[in-house]
C-alpha cells in the first residue's frame, strides 16, 4: 500500500510539489524545474500523485504511471483542499 501522497502543481516552467503521509503529516515541499521533475520523481517510492486536470496533465500522469507511481487527476474545484502551505 502507498502510504505517501504527493500534490503536484504543473504550470509551464516551475512545478511545486507537496508530499505528505497519508496521516496528513508534511514531508517535503519543493520548487522543481521542469526538466528537474521527472528525474526526482524517479527517485522517490511509490506513491499516490494528484494533479489538477489541465492540458499537460494527461502527459505527466502517464510518465508518473510509468515509474510506478498511482495517478489521480482531479477537476479544478477540487483542488482547493490539497492545498497547503509550507
Amino acid at each position: 500500500m502507498k502510504d505517501t501522497m504527493i500534490g503536484v502543481d504543473l504550470a509551464k516552467n516551475v512545478f511545486q510539489l507537496h508530499c505528505t503521509t497519508m496521516t496528513g503529516q508534511v514531508q517535503f515541499c519543493k520548487k522543481l524545474r521542469r526538466n528537474q521533475f521527472r528525474q526526482f520523481m524517479s527517485e522517490q517510492p511509490s506513491a499516490v500523485v494528484v494533479m489538477e486536470a489541465c492540458g499537460s496533465a494527461n502527459y505527466w500522469g502517464r510518465e508518473m504511471i510509468t515509474l510506478g507511481h498511482d495517478v489521480r487527476l482531479i477537476a479544478p474545484q477540487y483542488v482547493r483542499p490539497f492545498v497547503k502551505l509550507c
